[in-house]
């Protein structure tokens, strides 16, 4: 066990209700002696958040909190990332990323609000949540405490909490374990561990949630209609929705098409590859009709900058980073760039795959009167031979001085 010199009087919990959390609860209060506060956030992953309420309390916590994320979530977490066009490793849509500093956020708040001095949670020592939901607690509680029971008890795995749940009274419903974890919220699914550790492997039939299987998805493809302003999405098909109400939107028509699936091994921070399953209908839905907007509105050097540093705003939001400096600034480096992003991309949506069918803009960069092949009064071609020719000299001048040198 993990020895504070700071004495724990009180500590909120991330609570999902589940076998491993009310073990926890029941452990943090056998050894530090400490009153438990339960947290369980609504970020949309489709748990009754009040039963878990309910069960926290009936598992020995003073209070319980549950709390509807899911409009903040989509608002400041879901939309600044796709503001951003950011992707990990190129592939994965970072859903699990950034609804970690969400859930720490309110933690940080819920510990102050009710003079705790320590906060808790569930993530393993081998995983990235908990470098997320620490980094992102210590960044805004530096004082903070953090109470990691994977890094400090003696329980090793699933048998052992059960073992542990019946030796001390602990209601908890146990059924068959699936083959492998699932984590869900309003934005995706993330599956990974058991069976999914053998990256050879296929998932297993029926694990995917959100999405038909493409192969069993309507034969008929169809078209969407995604409306942006300033980079974030606010219409499909004509009708203006709410942010919760348009990623809904989303997920149902995009899942319904087999639309999101990714199969990916990954490098998580603390060193280690691991293989990850992710689902993620409506994010990829609009994740691409973005780029179609961008397309027409982004100057060329503005969107090549943007892409260069794509890789390095995922790795900060990927790696627990979401209140760190470099974060902040480069999302308001992306928000800048964001401004002319406003026009609609249409898309067809068949079995599994996106298709960018058109796209428009009032912001439009695109001129038909200078790209036309057909005679245009804007554009005189002639001009391109001195392009040429200056771009060629230094590959000119190379093959001079090699030819020069092989003749000596």
């Amino acid at each position: 066990m993990k020895q504070d010199d700071k004495q724990v009087k009180k500590v909120v919990l991330a609570y999902s209700g589940g076998l491993d959390t009310s073990v926890i609860l029941h452990w943090i209060k056998q050894t530090y002696g400490a009153e438990v506060v339960a947290f369980t956030a609504d970020i949309g992953q489709g748990e009754e958040v009040e039963e878990a309420r309910v069960k926290a309390l009936a598992t020995g916590a003073v209070s319980a909190h549950a709390v509807d994320l899911r409009r903040e979530f989509v608002e400041e977490f879901v939309f600044p990332v796709l503001r951003a066009g950011a992707v990990y490793e190129g592939y994965y849509l970072l859903g699990t990323s950034f609804a970690r500093p969400l859930i720490a956020k309110k933690m940080v708040e819920i510990a102050r609000a009710e003079g705790a001095d320590a906060i808790a949670h569930g993530a393993t020592g081998k995983g990235n949540d908990q470098v997320r939901f620490e980094l992102s607690a210590y960044a805004l509680e530096p004082d903070i405490e953090v109470i990691a029971p994977w890094r400090e008890w003696d329980l090793k795995g699933r048998e052992d909490c059960i073992d542990y749940a019946a030796a001390h009274g602990i209601d908890v419903p146990v059924t068959k374990e699936k083959p492998y974890s699932m984590d869900a919220n309003l934005f995706h699914i993330s599956y990974e561990g058991g069976v999914l550790e053998d990256p050879w492997a296929a998932p297993p039939a029926g694990m995917w949630r959100l999405t038909a299987d493409p192969e069993a998805a309507p034969d008929e493809p169809q078209e969407v209609v995604v409306a942006f302003e300033h980079g974030n999405p606010v219409a499909i098909d004509g009708v203006r929705l709410s942010p919760v109400e348009l990623v809904e939107k989303a997920n149902e028509i995009a899942g319904r098409h087999g639309v999101g699936r990714v199969d990916i091994v990954e490098n998580r921070f603390v060193g280690m590859k691991s293989r990850g399953c992710y689902e993620t209908p409506g994010g990829t839905l609009l994740f691409h009709a973005h780029k179609a907007v961008e397309s027409l509105t982004l100057d060329r050097q503005v969107l090549q900058l943007r892409d260069e540093l794509v890789p390095k705003y995922a790795a900060a939001v990927y790696n627990g980073f979401w209140y760190a400096p470099e974060r902040e600034a480069l999302q308001r480096l992306m928000d800048d760039i964001q401004r002319p992003v406003t026009g609609e991309a249409r898309l067809k949506l068949f079995k599994g795959n996106v298709t960018v069918l058109g796209r428009r803009s009032p912001n439009s960069l695109y001129r038909h009167d200078v790209v036309t092949f057909e005679e245009d009064h804007v554009y005189d071609q002639a001009d391109a031979d001195g392009f040429i020719k200056l771009n060629a000299l230094r590959l000119r001048i190379r093959n001079q001085l090699a030819a020069a040198q092989a003749a000596d």
